[in-house]
């Protein structure tokens, strides 16, 4: 498998909406799901080729267009979270040695670069902030928020040594609560950003259906995402820049180049969403095939080596020292939800992973493995399905954020099982972008006293 990575710029308003079963109120989302874009290039193949009324689904008539949407293992497309504009001090600026300032050379003029920061995250569930100040950590404006920091691991040893976890705000000592969204962190800047998006309504008019012209006294509203966001300036200007969104399809090996060079082809043909024939929806995308490198086993040994300091802190408050539990000889990993996932365990729908779902997702056999917390939460959703015509199934769904904490007592067949995990999903319809994991997200490193 190979990665096409994808910079998809909004040149409209994005009209990207979802209506929740029994409601009827649309509500636009924050991202561009996988299955919009899978849909978009789909419908974008089948009217190039003059192909609308064939059946595509055998391998004879369909070609590569069954190979990649219609065959046993598809291509996957993943969903297209916010990127961040930030803007960075040109390379002039040089560290001095032994001095935290910056040495600007003489009579050379300085240049500022608009960056993106394209590897955005889903924030875990376990991860909280203020409810006074949310949100992350400023140095240029300290009293404003009060930071970011996640739970799983301090949660887990105090229960196991019989404490009561209740954190509190480490600046003014007030309430914390959940802290959700996409989020990215800066290297050079060595920053965290919260990722968003902007919205606002549209009002149009109704049209009459027999004179093809405005009704009177009919207006309606679409609620659409704004085509530009503010730019992280370095002198606090406001500034607005392109709002670009960042995804990725993972594809067979033969078949990378050729679906890239298709969609860099056609960069500016494609819309997204609903109302296109309003002038919504125009995108402009870039693609790049990239191989897939995963640092899977240097996740699990930072996260288990903190996990065992946290639990040596922790164990001092155990005074039942015959009592006291262990962590030697089982290797702790998380798998962090990306995106909602549909699960289904005994034909039932369900919001746990549990030890025989992941041996069955990852092709592991292991009696060992054991799951010692989940932290999920469930939304229904439904759709459209522009090939048939039809809405889709109500789905029951398991929000995207959810936490499970694994061990095993044999890391090292379980290496290649959750690479696979984390390249295909977990769940069903991973193809539509369903079910992207995470395993032993950096973000669970980040405790109290340290919070960003």
């Amino acid at each position: 498998m190979k990665k096409i990575e994808l910079e998809i710029k909004a040149l409209s308003p994005l009209a990207i909406s979802r209506q929740k079963p029994g409601s009827s109120i649309n509500e636009t989302m924050d991202y561009i799901p996988g299955s919009v874009i899978r849909g978009a290039i789909a419908a974008r193949i089948i009217q190039e080729s003059g192909n609308e009324s064939e059946d595509l689904s055998k391998a004879e008539n369909g070609g590569d267009f069954q190979a990649l949407f219609l065959s046993e293992n598809p291509a996957i497309f993943q969903n297209a979270y916010p990127a961040k504009n930030v803007e960075i001090k040109d390379n002039y600026a040089k560290k001095v040695k032994g001095k935290g300032k910056t040495k600007q050379p003489q009579n050379v003029e300085t240049k500022n670069e608009i960056r993106t920061q394209k590897d955005v995250k889903v924030l875990p569930t376990t991860a909280v902030s203020s409810k006074t100040k949310p949100g992350f950590k400023s140095k240029d404006k300290p009293l404003e928020n009060n930071g970011v920091f996640d739970t799983l691991i301090d949660r887990f040893c105090a229960e196991i040594n019989g404490c009561l976890y209740d954190p509190n705000c480490p600046v003014d000592g007030g309430r914390v609560e959940p802290f959700s969204g996409f989020y990215s962190y800066h290297q050079e800047k060595e920053k965290y950003y919260q990722h968003s998006t902007s919205k606002r309504l549209l009002t149009r008019t109704g049209i009459n259906r027999k004179r093809a012209t405005s009704e009177e006294e009919v207006l309606y509203s679409i609620e659409v995402i704004n085509e530009l966001q503010k730019v992280i300036t370095e002198d606090k200007s406001k500034k607005n820049g392109e709002l670009i969104f960042c995804s990725a399809i993972l594809v067979p090996d033969k078949l990378a180049d050729s679906l890239a060079n298709f969609i860099k082809q056609r960069n500016d043909l494609f819309r997204f969403g609903n109302s296109k024939s309003r002038g919504l929806g125009k995108v402009e995308i870039t693609a790049k095939v990239v191989d897939i490198k995963l640092n899977l086993e240097e996740r699990i040994t930072d996260f288990n080596e903190q996990l065992k300091e946290r639990w040596e802190k922790w164990q001092v408050f155990n005074n039942q020292e015959e009592k006291q539990p262990s962590l030697k000889n089982r290797t702790y990993f998380t798998l962090d939800l990306q995106s909602d996932a549909i699960l289904t365990e005994n034909w039932q729908r369900t919001m746990v992973i549990s030890p025989e779902m992941l041996q069955e997702f990852s092709g592991v056999e292991d009696s060992s493995l054991e799951l010692h917390v989940a932290y999920s939460s469930y939304d229904y959703l439904s759709g459209w399905n522009s090939a048939w015509g039809l809405m889709k199934d109500v789905e029951l769904i398991t929000r995207k954020g959810g936490v499970y904490l694994f061990s095993t007592k044999q890391l090292e067949p379980w290496l290649e099982g959750l690479g696979k995990v984390e390249n295909q999903g977990v769940g069903e319809r991973t193809f539509e972008g369903f079910g992207q994991v995470i395993i032993c997200d950096e973000f669970h490193l980040i405790f109290r006293e340290e919070a960003v």
